[in-house]
């Protein structure tokens, strides 16, 4: 079944502008790795500096493969520095 992982994130104020360049930078290769349908990001409208990743997987193990990835860890160690709270991920299928 196809997944949509939610993925909210709050940043440092003076460290958006980092996420927002390595986010720029790893989109493409996001959307182009095996098993990825969809990919965005929102941005908080009323909480400052908080944003959201809304990806579609083809399925659980496709996800699991990007999430245990070089690519993932490369994008996701550049990441985590700069919250200033913990991220909250969700996985959900349509019903």
């Amino acid at each position: 079944a196809m997944i949509i992982r939610v993925v909210r994130m709050t940043f440092d104020e003076n460290k958006e502008e980092d996420f927002l360049t390595i986010f720029n930078e790893s989109k493409d290769k996001i959307r182009d790795f095996d098993g990825c349908i969809h990919l965005e990001l929102l941005k908080d409208v009323h909480a400052a500096c908080v944003y959201t990743t809304y990806s579609h997987w083809q399925s659980e193990e496709k996800l699991n493969k990007y999430r245990n990835s070089e690519l993932f860890k490369a994008v996701w160690s550049k990441t985590k520095p700069l919250f200033s709270d913990k991220p909250l991920a969700h996985s959900y299928e349509r019903q």
